[in-house]
């Protein structure tokens, strides 16, 4: 009757916390907590221990092993779950000692990430992040799967299983580079068909549960999920928004973000995050109401640097003012505008600020480019539309449409009519 109540019942956590001081433990915990719930378990407590560094057999020191083993016992404990990295070995020695499974943070989110994605995309970008993380840690399988070692008893045909594991996961991850290269193909085909267009794009980014589909389906109706809980959508969806002015714009919703985000899925979602760092306007979205807003703010800032858009306009969007009336003092990061997207309050002031954001729209230019300028008019080739081109003495004489970047970097070329 035991072992049928523990398998109706969702899986058991307990949560283990090891402060080295290098980050905020006890709010990282916090979110270690959000993140188990997300994954559909029912955190059962935590426990913390300040240590100069991670012990390298447990990560824990034996004394407190000694008494998460003792916790598992008393309260079923159906799972461990570590803030941190953890080593084959971390995890094999903590087990041993345990009985109960043990996973890192690392293995948590992507285990998230594995439940919620829903395009091919975004379940090729996931799988693509496991075998990753995977790949290193085959080793930590023991020497019992090696044939290939001296003596008697390790001769024998063909290679070991650890070996074959690592062939059929690289060939693995070879396939699934491809198909994202061409599932990346197809998306910077319908991005320069945009750009050609003259169509603008706008990015929301943010922290996870900061409120992006909630503000996503506000602001175009798109019928995005969106629930109270860390990373409830993954895929990214693209929707027209038309602004007050009559100029409409393509809204895209992107993955969130956490602290300490796995290299791994920063890797395999680079080309998703890439849309942001392409837009023309980047909405950096966070939850006003959380006292970590300011953090969320500088994460979300952080990652936008590392993928190179300093010359992007970006809003800080400060969502669900609702619940904090009496907030004053707004972290100010470059221009922002506070809202609540559940009530629809300051979302004219939101899209009022998008307009003054965006670049000057796309229109017919004419202009003469000197022969020296032959990389501008490949760019212009290759982002605007060409209406007409002629090579003369001087230069070449292009009539184009363009829009954003592009038409500033034309304007010192323009020959007015």
């Amino acid at each position: 009757m035991q072992e049928t109540n523990r398998e109706q019942r969702p899986e058991r956590a307990l949560l283990v916390e090891v402060d080295t001081g290098e980050y905020d433990a006890e709010a990282s915990l916090a979110e270690l907590y959000e993140l188990t719930r997300s994954a559909g378990a029912e955190p059962f407590g935590a426990v913390t221990q300040k240590r100069p560094a991670p012990d390298a057999a447990s990560c824990v020191g034996s004394g407190m092993l000694e008494e998460i083993a003792s916790h598992c016992k008393a309260h079923e404990i159906d799972l461990l779950i570590f803030d941190c990295e953890l080593s084959p070995t971390q995890i094999r020695n903590v087990e041993d000692a345990c009985g109960v499974r043990v996973v890192d943070r690392t293995m948590l989110i992507l285990d998230i990430f594995a439940a919620r994605a829903r395009s091919r995309e975004g379940k090729l970008q996931v799988e693509l992040a496991q075998l990753r993380y995977l790949l290193p840690r085959l080793s930590g399988a023991g020497k019992d799967l090696s044939r290939l070692g001296g003596g008697i008893g390790t001769r024998g045909p063909g290679e070991t299983k650890l070996e074959t594991d690592r062939r059929h996961i690289r060939r693995r991850i070879a396939t699934l580079r491809e198909q994202l290269a061409v599932v990346e193909r197809h998306r910077s085909l319908i991005r320069t068909r945009r750009e050609k267009d003259g169509v603008m794009t706008v990015a929301l980014v943010g922290y996870t549960n900061a409120g992006k589909s909630t503000l996503m389906n506000r602001l175009t109706e798109a019928g995005v999920l969106a629930e109270d809980m860390l990373f409830a959508t993954l895929d990214p969806t693209s929707r027209a928004l038309r602004l007050p002015n009559g100029q409409t714009v393509m809204l895209i919703d992107t993955v969130g973000l956490v602290r300490r985000l796995p290299h791994q899925l920063v890797q395999a979602f680079h080309s998703t995050l890439e849309q942001a760092a392409e837009a023309d306007v980047i909405l950096n979205l966070c939850d006003a109401s959380s006292q970590e807003a300011r953090t969320h703010l500088d994460v979300t800032n952080g990652l936008l640097a590392e993928l190179g858009c300093g010359d992007r306009p970006v809003i800080a969007v400060l969502n669900k003012c609702d619940l904090c009336p009496g907030l004053l003092d707004a972290p100010s990061i470059g221009p922002t505008v506070r809202i609540s997207a559940k009530t629809g309050e300051g979302i004219d002031r939101l899209l009022h600020a998008i307009e003054e954001a965006l670049p000057e729209q796309a229109r017919e230019i004419t202009v003469r480019l000197p022969f020296s300028q032959g990389a501008l008019a490949a760019r212009l080739r290759r982002e605007g539309k060409i209406l007409s081109e002629e090579y003369g003495e001087s230069g070449l004489l292009v009539t184009a449409l363009a829009a954003g970047r592009l038409l500033d970097s034309l304007k010192a070329y323009e020959i007015q009519p």
